[in-house]
């Protein structure tokens, strides 16, 4: 296992059952970009520790099942159900935050994080925001 590889799985096991910010700061590069289709592009360590501060207080109890894992040079790519139930606020791309809608979401997403000197310096985030959102309720009827 190459060190991209073991950068990742340190930042799947700190995003989920016990979400550790600490741990995910120190796997980012000072200047990483990320990629996330809720957010676009998140600039600076500090921005993308925010957005995952977010994300793990809304789904406080994630899990991520693996379903494919890969890694190719300096980058590891992971597909996989991400899962849980969102007891937390919900911060929207409005700025507008809603109460924790008490429905489970699993939903099938791609990370992709490009490694340097140990820290994750390129970060991609994919997976179907519509489906999330209807997952939570969040969408209005058809």
């Amino acid at each position: 296992m190459g060190q991209a590889r073991e950068v990742m799985d340190r930042l799947t096991d700190a995003l989920t059952a016990h979400p550790d910010l600490n741990v995910i700061g120190e796997l980012y590069a000072e200047d990483a970009v990320a990629v996330t289709p809720d957010e676009g592009e998140i600039r600076g360590r500090d921005n993308i520790v925010a957005y995952w501060r977010e994300m793990t207080e809304a789904v406080p109890d994630a899990r991520f099942e693996s379903l494919h894992s890969y890694e190719v040079g300096d980058t590891a790519i992971d597909e996989g159900i991400f899962s849980g139930r969102n007891t937390g606020p919900l911060h929207l791309p409005t700025g507008e935050t809603i109460p924790g809608t008490q429905k489970e979401i699993r939903i099938r997403g791609v990370d992709i994080a490009t490694v340097r000197d140990g820290r994750i310096v390129d970060y991609r985030l994919y997976f179907d925001e519509m489906e999330f959102l209807g997952q939570l309720g969040l969408l209005p009827p058809s």
